[in-house]
Formats: C-alpha cells, structure tokens, sequence
C-alpha cells in the first residue's frame, strides 16, 4: 500500500482562500443590517465553511483490491477491478463544465462533463497534476502529488 498527498494546488489556494474571507466577512454584516430575518440569513455563508471541508480529498492510497480516497470523515473507495486505463494527464479537466459539485472552495470534486472525456467524477486539489481513471462504465480523476508514480503503482501506462 502506498499513500500519494493531495496537495492544493495555486488555483484551489487563492480560490478557497478568497471565499472564505467572502462567508467570514458575511458574518458581520448583521451588524450593520436592520432586519432580523436577514440577519439569520447572512449566516448562512459561514456554514458552507465546515460544509465544504467535508470533501477535501486529502490523500490517495493504492491497496491491492481499491484506491481509497481519504477524506475528512470517511473514505471513497474506487475498486481496482474494472480499472481499464489509468493516465498521467496534467490539466485534464480544462474545458469542463460542472454538473454538479464544488468548483474550487476547498477541492473540486463532483461530477463533470467535457468533450474529450464525457461525464466524469473529480477528486481534485490540483488541476495540473491530475489522473485520468478510465473504467468500462465511468470515468474518475485524482491529483496525486505524484502522478506518474501513481501511475505506476496502477500497474499502467503513464
């Protein structure tokens, strides 16, 4: 078993970073706000805070049956079995559109679709070191911070 970081990449950091200041900042403004209705509301921002960083994928492991995607508070499990390709493709996602999921506030991970790759699932911190995971019914891409030794472990082509 072999674990690969998930580290953030320029893109994620100024992202996540200028948000949060956005929801932190939204907490204030029941200060200056009459309505108490509103007020609750302003709220609301501060709470996609902890929402969010549920999903950061923090590490990958290669085991012998699955790739696990370690995540605060539980792991996703991609099995091994029906893996078909697995390629080192730095910016793979450029060009996508999100279906659904978050788009840069912690990761970027739900689903996505783009020309080249169709409908697809993102585990990502790092848009230039991405993974592409081909299986026969799906499509998944990771940012390992090594991808073409992760690669490699896959028992794949880079």
């Amino acid at each position: 078993m072999k674990t690969y970081k998930a580290p953030w990449g320029k893109t994620l950091t100024i992202i996540s970073v200028l948000v949060t200041l956005l929801c932190v900042s939204a907490a204030f403004l029941p200060l200056i706000v009459p309505s108490s209705t509103l007020r609750l509301l302003l709220w609301l921002p501060v709470l996609m805070i902890p929402a969010c960083a549920l999903f950061i994928a923090r590490s990958y492991t290669i085991t012998p049956d699955a790739i696990l995607i370690h995540r605060p508070f539980r792991d996703t499990r991609l099995p091994l079995a029906g893996l078909e390709s697995a390629t080192s493709k730095p910016n793979a996602m450029r060009g996508s559109i999100r279906t659904f999921g978050n788009g840069g506030f912690y990761s970027i991970t739900g689903w996505y679709w783009s020309k080249s790759l169709r409908s697809y699932r993102a585990f990502v911190t790092d848009l230039n070191k991405t993974v592409i995971l081909r299986y026969h019914d799906r499509t998944v891409i990771v940012s390992p911070d090594d991808p073409d030794g992760f690669v490699s472990e896959l028992g794949h082509d880079v």
